[in-house]
């Protein structure tokens, strides 16, 4: 898996543009009432992201975020009184990002189009570092996090959402009930029945190009079931994993939100602190002497 594939995809797709009928479909590039509609579908079914970023006080603090997806979070974190600067792998982002600062006239330092493996800033920039479902996204993540390092200050801090591996959504949705849904539709992948999901007829069309029995390998399932069937990579972490991926960083603090379990209905439902599908990690930079220690 290359960054490459991973850039076209997202610039193709960008993160929940068609859920709310899409900018440049159904808004007809109408970015003010776009902004508008997202943001109210994005919090009302995430609601704990606002509690979650009230965690961490942004005041006057030099904050890049990186993945920036319709600008949602770049705007709450400007208006906690963030100094923000935005990075997104995809120009479709930034394209998109930048009309937002300017319809909401928001203040902000830059936003630039870049790889978190080579980010375009220099050493002890920034005073926190913020990626809200998009680190697990990278497949050279050990670079990405050395690279974080560097631009954030001494002791700056790492704020990412990361899918949760143990979640309802891994462990039961993906693990074992989609897996036996497409199994027990992949006979019938020819007939009417399958071709009434657009996404079933994905996974079956993928099912069918790689094999079946390969692709619900759960590696290769867990990357077309995070977001959708076309999604080339994405990984799902333990404290554990965090641990081991980012060695430049100790965790501060985490904690799981968001229960999503598709198809199964789970959204109001308690238990979001334990099974939930969002992990939240809060990451304080190891000294620079001591950042390629495991």
């Amino acid at each position: 898996m290359n960054e490459t594939d991973v850039q076209s995809f997202w610039n193709a797709h960008p993160c929940g543009d068609h859920i709310v009928g899409g900018l440049h479909g159904a808004f007809a590039d109408d970015y003010a009432r776009f902004f508008t509609a997202y943001d109210a579908w994005r919090y009302g079914r995430e609601r704990h992201i606002p509690g979650c970023l009230d965690r961490i006080d942004w005041r006057d603090k030099r904050v890049l975020e990186i993945g920036l997806g319709q600008g949602a979070e770049s705007e709450q974190l400007i208006r906690r009184g963030a100094t923000w600067s935005g990075l997104d792998l995809t120009e479709e982002s930034v394209r998109r990002v930048e009309a937002r600062l300017a319809v909401r006239d928001l203040p902000h330092d830059d936003v630039k189009q870049g790889s978190a493996v080579a980010i375009p800033w220099p050493d002890n920039s920034f005073d926190i570092v913020f990626s809200h479902g998009v680190l697990h996204h990278i497949p050279d993540i050990h670079t990405a996090q050395a690279e974080i390092h560097r631009v954030l200050k001494p002791g700056g801090l790492l704020v990412a959402m990361l899918y949760a591996r143990r979640s309802l959504n891994y462990q039961i949705s993906i693990r074992l009930i989609r897996r036996a849904m497409l199994a027990a539709a992949y006979p019938l992948r020819r007939t009417r029945l399958a071709s009434r999901s657009s996404m079933l007829r994905q996974h079956l069309a993928n099912a069918e190009r790689t094999g079946l029995r390969e692709y619900l390998r759960l590696d290769t399932f867990t990357h077309r079931n995070t977001d959708g069937p076309l999604n080339p990579y994405a990984k799902v972490y333990s404290l554990t994993e965090v641990a081991r991926d980012f060695p430049a960083f100790d965790v501060a603090d985490s904690y799981q939100r968001y229960l999503h379990a598709p198809p199964l209905p789970v959204h109001r439902l308690p238990g979001e602190r334990a099974l939930g599908w969002h992990l939240w990690v809060h990451l304080r930079a190891r000294p620079a002497t001591e950042a390629g220690a495991p």
